[in-house]
């Protein structure tokens, strides 16, 4: 026999388990005998109940007991827990562990500014409240602290009320026109066709909203991810965003919100009315179950800081920027630009770290860098590594080599959604007056419509804006706490927003199918459609495995 093995090595096959995972016509398993150490017996089930850190521990012991993962639940405490993570975490620096402990948060009434601030991370999973959906007239805004700039608070109040004011007379308008335009189908109930148009309406208002617009969002993090995400709010020149890094943290070490505190608070009570006579020791028992506080994230999270090296690195690049460019002017550039790769890696990173403090476009830096020394690229190179401590991830500047890179100039309201592409490296600049704003045109309609000229709000429209834009660069140059920052939030979202998306090809087939498709945002739809033409021109070969939507057709704009 090939194989043959001593009679009290075998075990009979039971019912659950098989070799081939086939069985007798009759539904009986072949009457076989298996190795006694021979495991086919895989098991999955889902878990519910734990505390993060403690799930987190749990896991984490596969790597260093053979106990299951029942057995090491019902073992483990969250005071054990905190020991394991204290050793492991913060003195051996296994940092993957946090990656197994996930926390859910809320994250109501911030602004539209600081939400974007606050998703900017590459493993992020969550979702924030919709300008194409919801009319955000309602939601309230950001007043920073102007302290005894008095003019200067005004002046923001005034141009805040304004634009919204707009909002409103823009979303109606728009609704009006398109109403006029296109007519409620034979087949199509009144109030799909009102919902339906009105979220196009929407699509053109809201490139109106302030920065200072308030916006909530759910996230879903793991425990790595929301330390750095802390540490890096935290290290953040406004004073909302450091804030809100310092509720986070306070959200994740202090008690959870329990959505089940009110039903075991009622159970409690009626415990506690049986009486010690019925149900002796359970009242007690009951307490320690029922009234126990849970905290999701209270040890991994605990000695999250502000970040000096991305603080020093943020201060010595911007220097660097500006002593390279000087009075360089922004050249013009296209809405979309694919940089073809032509200059070493050292002149990339160096190029992408002065891009990232900066306000011009990638291709004008990269040429500008490759004709420096190879010493002076080295330096510039060395800012964004001095500063780095022993745990200190590398800036995201340095992730470089990827074949496709996209500059792309578009509104911040589109960039919003460009931004949730996460398996690509994004390097954003920050946000600005001096690119200008976006004027929605078509808005989806066929032909060489001009939906705001047609809904009689275009003057209206550019006034607001460059109302905005000016009250925004006023309140810069004066001397308000944080002017430079407040200032910021008065920019509205059609206001242009310089990004670096660097990709595979895959990513880039990925988005460009994506965005481009009908039900998607006229913005952003132009933007994929323009990253597909731009990889047709420099490889076309290529081109005809992209399967995208043509932005230049007409499509039905009462199917989303």
């Amino acid at each position: 026999m090939p194989y043959s093995v001593r009679q009290r090595d075998l075990v009979p096959m039971s019912s659950s388990s098989s070799l081939s995972g086939t069985s007798s016509p009759s539904g009986s398993l072949p009457d076989i005998a298996i190795p006694a150490h021979a495991q086919n017996q895989t098991e999955v089930f889902a878990v519910h109940g734990a505390d993060p850190e403690v799930l987190a521990y749990a896991m984490a012991k596969y790597s260093r007991s053979s106990l299951s993962m029942r057995q090491s639940l019902r073992e483990i405490s969250s005071q054990r827990a905190e020991q394991f993570l204290n050793t492991f975490y913060f003195q051996y620096g296994h940092r993957s562990i946090a990656d197994l402990a996930h926390v859910a948060f809320a994250i109501e009434r911030l602004s539209l500014l600081a939400a974007i601030v606050l998703v900017d991370e590459q493993r992020w999973d969550g979702q924030e409240r919709s300008t194409r959906y919801q009319n955000f007239l309602k939601s309230g805004w950001y007043l920073p602290n102007f302290d005894e700039a008095e003019e200067a608070r005004q002046l923001y109040i005034e141009t805040v009320e304004g634009l919204f004011a707009s909002y409103a007379t823009t979303s109606a308008a728009v609704l009006e026109a398109l109403k006029a335009r296109v007519a409620c189908p034979a087949g199509m109930a009144p109030d799909a066709y009102e919902r339906t148009l009105k979220a196009r309406a929407f699509d053109v208002a809201r490139y109106l909203l302030p920065l200072a617009t308030n916006t909530s969002l759910g996230q879903i993090v793991n425990a790595r991810t929301l330390e750095t995400q802390v540490s890096r709010l935290l290290s953040h020149p406004a004073a909302e965003i450091r804030d809100l890094g310092e509720k986070l943290k306070q959200a994740a070490t202090g008690p959870a919100w329990n959505l089940h505190a009110e039903a075991n608070a009622s159970l409690r009570a009626k415990i506690v009315g049986l009486g010690s006579d019925v149900a002796p020791g359970l009242a007690e028992e009951s307490e320690q179950l029922l009234t126990r506080v849970v905290h999701a994230s209270p040890t991994l999270v605990k000695y999250a800081q502000p970040n000096p090296y991305e603080q020093q690195s943020r201060a010595e690049l911007t220097q660097a920027a500006s002593e390279l460019l000087g009075d360089l002017p922004i050249a013009a550039a296209p809405v979309v630009d694919l940089v073809e790769r032509t200059e070493s890696l050292e002149v990339e990173l160096a190029a992408t770290l002065i891009y990232s403090a900066s306000h011009h476009p990638y291709r004008q830096i990269r040429d500008l860098v490759a004709g420096l020394s190879y010493a002076r690229v080295a330096e510039i190179v060395e800012i964004g590594m001095r500063s780095r401590g022993r745990h200190d991830e590398l800036l995201r500047a340095f992730h470089a080599g990827a074949h496709l890179r996209f500059d792309i100039l578009m509104d911040i309201g589109g960039f919003r959604d460009m931004h949730r592409h996460r398996r690509c490296t994004q390097i954003i600049q920050e946000f600005t007056h001096l690119h200008g704003y976006e004027t929605p045109q078509a808005a989806d309609l066929p032909g060489d419509s001009a939906i705001l000229a047609e809904a009689g709000i275009l003057a209206e429209y550019q006034a607001s804006m460059e109302a905005a834009h000016a009250a925004s660069r006023k309140i810069a140059a004066g001397n308000a706490p944080e002017a430079v920052q407040s200032a910021l939030y008065l920019l509205p979202l059609a206001t242009r927003i310089r990004a670096l998306f660097k990709m595979d090809f895959a990513e880039a087939v990925y988005i460009s199918e994506l965005r481009s498709a009908s039900a998607g945002h006229f913005s952003y739809r132009q933007v994929a459609w323009e990253m597909y033409l731009a990889v047709q021109r420099q490889h076309p070969t290529l081109a005809k495995y992209f399967r995208v939507t043509d932005f230049t057709e007409p499509i039905d704009i009462l199917k989303r």
